[in-house]
This record gives structure tokens, sequence and C-alpha cells, in this order.
């Protein structure tokens, strides 16, 4: 299979100012992305009232939801500002449904906030991720994280192509400009793909300008932005799928499937 001018929508679909988690809403959501084109949906364990937590209830309940009517690939984040230990972080890692995770690799200020991975507890991530099978998306908020991971190749035995998520337009980071993207995905390991994350989006200027740079994923959802355009915010998470797949399928590439997705990353092999 051809994978070259293939790219793959991620939609993370929840807030992280969201103060309701309700799992039928947001599996509703996500299928209506999943028809409007996202072959991967990203999801944090949170409680009810929306907290970071270790415990998988809800979210599990959600992915079940979610499997039930489509075949999407199911991401499951390790990471997110909160107290939470890296074992509780990691707790969604062993669940079946989930078949791949976040992978933090450095610390970073988002905000007024700073997000802490230490070295010990990027180790423990990565050893659980290998230990259970599931595929790491490495999240790069800046060329540090992405040299800490070039190092991590060389210790552990990933399935490959490994994906680097750049992620951009946090205040405190990377601004999503094509300079700044230019230089992040200048330290991509050979060999290795990568993706653009913007935070903040308001527009698709920054993920226009990385299709034409090589990306072979594109995330989109209100964890990073509602907006559709410039003038426009949107109540549910489709509007914003639909419009990046159109601007894919614009640049002459294709919107990967699901299971295409699979198969390019070797998802469950």
């Amino acid at each position: 299979m051809n994978f070259e001018n293939k790219v793959m929508i991620n939609v993370a679909p929840v807030a992280a100012t969201c103060k309701d988690i309700i799992p039928e809403a947001i599996a509703a959501d996500v299928l209506e992305c999943y028809k409007n084109g996202a072959a991967m949906v990203h999801l944090h364990v949170r409680a009810k009232d929306g907290s970071l937590t270790p415990d998988t209830s809800l979210l599990e309940e959600t992915l079940k939801l979610i499997r039930k009517d489509s075949d999407i690939i199911i991401e499951v984040s390790t990471g997110g500002i909160s107290d939470l230990t890296i074992e509780e972080r990691c707790a969604p890692v062993p669940l079946p449904l989930v078949e791949a995770c976040s992978l933090n690799v450095g610390s970073t200020n988002l905000g007024k906030g700073v997000y802490v991975n230490r070295p010990e507890d990027v180790e423990y991530c990565v050893q659980q991720l290998l230990k259970y099978k599931k595929i790491p998306e490495v999240e790069t908020f800046e060329i540090g994280h992405t040299n800490t991971m070039f190092e991590l190749m060389q210790k552990y035995d990933f399935v490959k192509p490994v994906l680097f998520s750049v992620v951009l337009g946090h205040k405190g980071e990377a601004p999503a400009t094509p300079k700044a993207l230019a230089m992040m995905i200048d330290m991509i390991p050979e060999g290795a793909v990568w993706g653009i994350t913007h935070s903040g989006r308001k527009d698709m200027g920054i993920f226009a300008a990385a299709l034409g740079m090589g990306a072979k994923t594109v995330r989109v959802g209100f964890e990073d932005s509602d907006y559709l355009d410039p003038n426009t915010q949107v109540s549910t998470n489709a509007p914003i799928v639909k419009k990046a797949a159109d601007l894919i399928r614009a640049m002459d590439k294709e919107v990967m499937t699901p299971a295409e997705a699979r198969a390019f990353f070797k998802i469950g092999a």
C-alpha cells in the first residue's frame, strides 16, 4: 500500500476547560468526526467535572461507546498539567481498547503553568508503552524534546515509523509560524514521521504549511481550539474535522482511513 500522499486526521474533542464529562455526548461527537475523516481520537482520563484523574471508569465507558459504532483508532494521553504521579498518568495504558498513547519527553512552560516531565518519569512511560504494546505519539514542544526522543530511540526498540507531534502555539513555547515549524522538523530523526498540533488555532494556515512540508498527521479538536475560522466558533468538532479533510484534499493529498493508519503506523502489529 502506498502511503506517500496520505495524511491522518487526529481529533482531540474535549477542551481542558470542559466541566461536564458525558460519555454519550463525547462518543456521539467522535462518531461524527469519524464520518468526516478522523482516523484517530485523542482523549484524556477525566473525572465527571473534567479534572484529570487516574480513575479510568468514565473513559472506559466512553471508549466502549466509540468502539461500538466505529473503528477509529483510540489514543489516550499520559500527560496534562496536574499533580498526578507518572504511575497515575499511565493508568489508561493497559486498557485493551487503547491502541496508542501520547508520550511526553520533556518539561515546558505552558501559559502560566509548568508541564513537568522528569527524565525518570519519561523512561517509566516509555517502558509502560512498550510493555503493553501501545504506539507512542511523541509530543515535542521544543527541539530539546526531539533530541531526547532521538536518544531514547537508541536505547529502546520502538515500532517504526515513530510519530512525532510538533506542538506549536502555546504561550511559553514555540509559536505557530512556518519558521518555527521548519526549525522543529529539521530535528526529526531520519526514518521518523511527524504531524502538527496548533494550540489556540483560529485558522488553518499552519496546517497548510505543515502539509506542504510533509506532515503525516493533523490534529484538530476542542482540546486545541473550537474555531472553524477567525470569526466562527462551533459547538461540535465535526465541522473542524471536515474543514481539515477538505484542506488535505485541496492540496491533492488523501485522508487516511483508520485501517490505512493502522497499517502505516503498525498499530496492533
